[in-house]
């Protein structure tokens, strides 16, 4: 009963917390976008693309097999070896992030020229290389917390973030917004820099004062740990890194894309701008309801498995895949209800109603999705989970690349919508195969 109460207590403070993340996050992009406009916010979001997969890399799976190894070894009752795994896994996750961020300063130039076409200045690669290590860790030690169900500790340190970043980066914007837009990307970069430094240095002290309670508590026998982390973070690493890498290469590509096309660069830029940083994030506000309780299921579902609990196991998938069926069409409904009240409020724009109403339909695709990867995750199908994520990538990138340019902005809609319905129907065979078909949760 104890563990069920607190399974609802982090369900209730991942929502609320994640909630208002991301309401300031798109309340942010509201307020970036008015002041400097759709141009570049197709830029910033280029740059965030480069970003997330230099994340990517530094992070190198790590959350997932911390959560993993952690529950495991809190299932099996063995408090003193938790202890030990994370101090095994913050020294890997030094050496990944570290090799990353030398990675990306010593490219800067290619980087700036080749992939960001000349928009933005190296000095913005060499800001988010040095937050690499910090957001690295602080992953590291968010899959502790969602590994001990303490996952609310976690939650402070990502709000003291958000509104760090929301303060310190609306005050570099009045500073360096009139020099002109590039000083503007710049200002964007170091208040969030500024921002996982501050959040960095709070939950790495809240995680060693939490820390205490193992001191004194006896170590099971329960193998090499760092063996247990690399099994896990290894094969998540390699195809994160593929994945990424496609992921980036499909963004970098669609404005490229749009161009050939026939369309100005600069309209290029406006529209994946309009689509990808205001209209996309609207559709996918609503997931973070549905992330913050699927990320909970991964520790749940690696008990069962631990257990082999399988008779739960399919009784909770089939309860999950219910409910966030009827709550994702409830979902899809009210986005497209209230796509024209969405876009006018946030951005006083149009073309964002536009594109809120046309991909309203792909949340239902979207939602579902997040929870099946989840649970596939907690049943040890992570690598399977990767593999269908390539997959998909590759053959949207594909359609970026070669039907794109003769189709336009309407081709851009329906590789969007492929690239999603492609996903969630393999997951989901992938799931039920799993769960239904297989007398144990294993790939």
């Amino acid at each position: 009963m104890k563990r069920f109460k607190n399974f609802i207590f982090n369900t209730l403070v991942l929502i609320l917390t994640s909630l208002f993340f991301r309401g300031i996050d798109i309340w942010f992009t509201s307020y970036i976008s008015k002041k400097i406009g759709a141009e570049l916010v197709g830029v910033y979001q280029l740059i965030m693309t480069v970003y997330l997969f230099g994340i990517t890399l530094a992070t190198s799976g790590i959350n997932l097999a911390v959560t993993r190894v952690v529950s495991e070894e809190l299932a099996k009752d063995n408090l003193g070896g938790i202890k030990k795994v994370m101090k095994k896994c913050l020294y890997i996750t030094l050496i990944t992030s570290i090799s990353t961020s030398v990675i990306f300063i010593i490219n800067s130039n290619l980087i700036c020229e080749k992939w960001l076409n000349g928009k933005v200045s190296k000095e913005i690669v060499y800001l988010f290389s040095l937050a690499l290590p910090m957001i690295a860790m602080s992953s590291a030690i968010a899959g502790y917390f969602a590994g001990v169900r303490r996952i609310y500790k976690n939650a402070i340190g990502q709000t003291l973030e958000h509104v760090v970043k929301v303060l310190i980066t609306a005050y570099l914007l009045s500073l360096f917004l009139p020099r002109g837009l590039s000083y503007a990307c710049f200002a964007l970069i170091l208040g969030d820099l500024i921002s996982e430094i501050i959040s960095f240095v709070f939950i790495y002290f809240v995680f060693l004062f939490d820390q205490k309670i193992y001191n004194k508590k006896p170590e099971i026998n329960s193998g090499n740990y760092t063996n247990k982390l690399i099994r896990i973070s290894i094969p998540i690493a390699i195809t994160s890194y593929i994945r990424s890498g496609l992921s980036t290469v499909k963004h970098l590509i669609i404005p490229s894309s749009l161009e050939r096309s026939g369309i100005n660069s600069s309209s290029a830029l406006s529209n994946y701008g309009i689509i990808h940083g205001m209209a996309i994030p609207i559709i996918m506000f609503p997931d973070i309801l549905v992330k913050s309780f699927a990320s909970l299921l991964v520790p749940e579902f690696a008990r069962y498995r631990t257990k082999e609990d399988f008779k739960r196991t399919k009784q909770m998938t089939t309860r999950l895949l219910i409910l966030i069926g009827l709550a994702s069409l409830f979902l899809s409904i009210s986005l497209y209800i209230f796509s024209d009240k969405l876009g006018i409020f946030l951005y006083s724009s149009s073309s964002v109603s536009h594109y809120i109403r046309l991909l309203s339909p792909l949340a239902i695709f979207i939602y579902v999705d997040t929870v099946v990867d989840s649970v596939l995750r907690g049943l040890d199908a992570q690598v399977g989970v990767m593999v269908i994520n390539i997959l998909d990538l590759l053959i949207s990138t594909s359609f970026i690349y070669f039907v794109v340019p003769k189709l336009g902005l309407t081709g851009y809609i329906i590789s969007i919508y492929m690239s999603e319905i492609l996903n969630f129907t393999i997951s989901l065979l992938h799931l039920i195969k799993i769960v239904y078909f297989k007398k144990k949760n294993v790939t």
